[in-house]
């Protein structure tokens, strides 16, 4: 007993276990449970404090902080409504066709936008508005569905779309850098799409609507939209700046977050910009930020200390690996990606996981480039919400409630593990992968 006290990874796993606890219980509101695994970290001294705040320096935290600041101006410049207009006259005739639309919609864009966070940003506020147009209020849990409808269809589905999703993104550097194996964008979308984009987005619409029912009415004809303002010419023109260089990234070089925080702070300049100060302290949601840049303190410093790694060997052992029974392998790998999620969240998950999928290879006999896909499943499939920091700003943005959130996430995980991971087996089967 005193010598596994005295491990050195013994008091790093009590806080990372207790702070999984309170953001999965909700006990705390989120922001506090990211404070807290802050100052006791800090406290107890478990990682240096670059890797305990790694949370704060990372892409994924500055496009937090730019969707809300650009989301502001979207909203008071009148563009999120005009957009809302054009899109609530053809897609709220019925709450399917409104819910299925704003799937889609999230869906489509993950071809021509790299960032989950800027998606997000530019999605809810157009998406707000036209529930508005369509009788459906905030706090309602018809409103819950069409927030979580931007959330889940942006991260969920964009898991099939290999530049569109930094868990994506962590694995393919990952493969290259282990196995100087170079993940091609076709064949990755061949190989996930039918099952993980299609068949998904079908049961998320599916169960959107029934969770989260609504009765949207067609939107009252009224006066047709004035020309737009200098404000608004002014701001749609620099969202297509940005669009066009987070759309080029790949030539630039220059990372979406970066161009976002730009264009946020253009928002914000005196005499040019479109928010005022008071504005800025309103509509910036800085629990949500600092719940963010908790999630991912938390996933940077489990991979630091070798938590991650000890978890990984551990579960190596226990989960039924084999050759002889391809599916129950199968099964085994995407129940490790799933294990690990919980302690790594979805963007450390890949790290950790392609490190292993050598060993993984030999047990099972699958070909090293199957195991490595294999866990696409697993990390796109959040058993709670806090898995997936877009989800997270998807449901601050929207004020959704932590359990209308989970109750969407066990849902949709129940789906895809007893109905779609049988149908992903056979698709990897005929496409002649295991």
């Amino acid at each position: 007993m005193s010598l596994w006290l005295s491990h050195p990874l013994f008091l790093p796993s009590i806080i990372v276990g207790v702070t999984i606890l309170l953001w999965a219980t909700s006990l705390l509101p989120e922001f506090i449970t990211a404070l807290l695994f802050f100052a006791a970290a800090m406290t107890a001294k478990i990682a240096p404090p670059d890797v305990i705040f790694g949370g704060f320096a990372s892409s994924a935290f500055w496009l937090v902080f730019s969707g809300f600041v650009l989301g502001i101006a979207i909203r008071k410049t009148g563009l999120a409504d005009r957009a809302a207009r054009a899109l609530s006259s053809r897609l709220t005739d019925s709450w399917l066709l409104m819910v299925a639309s704003v799937v889609l919609l999230s869906y489509a864009l993950a071809f021509v936008m790299p960032s989950n966070m800027g998606r997000i940003a530019l999605l809810m506020p157009i998406v707000a508005a036209m529930a508005k147009r369509a009788g459906i209020e905030d706090g309602t849990r018809a409103w819950y569905g069409l927030a979580l409808a931007v959330g889940f269809g942006t991260f969920q589905l964009s898991a099939t779309i290999l530049p569109a999703n930094v868990p994506n993104l962590v694995m393919s550097g990952a493969a290259e850098g282990a196995y100087g194996i170079h993940l091609n964008y076709v064949p990755y979308l061949l190989l996930h799409t039918p099952v993980l984009g299609w068949l998904k987005g079908v049961a998320l619409i599916g169960l959107i609507c029934w969770l989260f029912p609504g009765k949207p009415h067609p939107p009252q004809t009224g006066e047709p939209l004035p020309p737009m303002s200098g404000d608004e010419k002014r701001l749609a023109w620099l969202l297509a700046v940005v669009l066009t260089l987070w759309v080029t990234e790949s030539w630039h070089g220059i990372g979406p977050a970066w161009t976002g925080l730009v264009a946020a702070v253009v928002t914000l300049l005196p005499r040019v910009g479109f928010i005022n100060g008071e504005e800025f302290a309103s509509g910036v949601n800085i629990r949500t930020c600092i719940y963010v840049a908790g999630i991912l303190g938390l996933a940077i410093t489990v991979t630091q200390t070798g938590i991650g790694a000890v978890v990984g060997n551990a579960l190596l052992h226990i989960m039924p690996l084999n050759e002889d029974a391809p599916f129950t392998s199968f099964l085994a790998l995407t129940g490790i990606t799933s294990a690990l999620n919980f302690i790594m969240t979805a963007n450390g998950v890949p790290a950790l996981y392609t490190t292993f999928a050598q060993s993984f290879s030999d047990a099972t006999g699958f070909p090293l480039l199957s195991v490595i896909m294999i866990q696409v499943l697993g990390y796109s499939t959040p058993l709670l919400p806090y898995q997936a920091s877009p989800i997270v700003v998807a449901m601050a943005l929207g004020k959704v409630p932590a359990r209308a959130g989970m109750l969407l996430c066990l849902a949709l995980a129940a789906v895809s593990y007893v109905l779609l991971l049988p149908l992903d087996y056979l698709w990897y089967q005929v496409l002649g992968k295991l």
